[in-house]
């Protein structure tokens, strides 16, 4: 059973003017300010940042089933070059909140159905209704768990790190380390061959000046 609900939440919502007549509906908009945590570790809505709601409530049987709609812009960064981005995300829903008299969470086990875990039954306290953990799992569910800020980012360069799409012709010549030994050996000998002619340079000027 839910905790009692507050109701100046902008997330909890009044069902007495739908009533309890199966067909009853009703529509509304609201703005709110997104709670906290709303995403996952690399992108989300930051926290108070607005979201829109566009919500269908119809009574039913067993309680109001809510429909609705989520908008909010998103932030987060390329999990390739981890540069900042922002999107704009639209999320649809639909949950049943079950009237507390209702047994919602039953099912006839002869007609097939599995009996539902009552944990995860939302339920109207005192006429009202708490939205955010179904907005919670619809944003999250919705959101890429890896974003990248263009579909063919580069990334970062391995070596240096550099961002790839601000120097398309980045590159490091690379070297065979099996060569890399008679490289350093080759430049060993031209740096001595350099001491050679100069030592023998100083030693013809010696004989001239004989």
């Amino acid at each position: 059973m839910n905790a009692r609900l507050d109701h100046r939440s902008p997330l909890v919502f009044d069902t007495r003017e739908l009533g309890r007549r199966p067909g009853a509906l009703k529509r509304l908009s609201r703005t709110v300010e997104a709670p906290r945590d709303l995403g996952n570790e690399v992108i989300g809505a930051p926290e108070g940042a607005p979201v829109e709601l566009d919500l269908r409530l119809e009574s039913v049987m067993d309680g109001v089933l809510v429909t609705g709609t989520a908008r909010a812009t998103v932030k987060g960064e390329c999990v390739r070059c981890l540069e900042p981005l922002e999107r704009e995300l639209e999320a649809d829903f639909q949950e049943l909140f079950a009237y507390p008299d209702a047994d919602a969470h039953v099912h006839d086990k002869d007609a097939g159905e599995d009996v539902e875990d009552e944990e995860d039954t939302l339920y109207i306290e005192d006429d009202m209704f708490d939205l955010e953990p179904v907005l919670r799992d619809t944003v999250v569910l919705a959101l890429p768990m890896q974003p990248v800020c263009q579909d063919d980012c580069p990334g970062l360069c391995s070596e240096c790190g550099v961002r790839l799409a601000d120097e398309p012709d980045h590159h490091h010549d690379a070297v065979d380390i099996r060569w890399a030994a008679l490289q350093g050996l080759a430049e060993t000998i031209k740096d001595g061959e350099k001491d050679n002619m100069g030592g023998a340079e100083a030693g013809v000027d010696e004989k001239q000046e004989k």
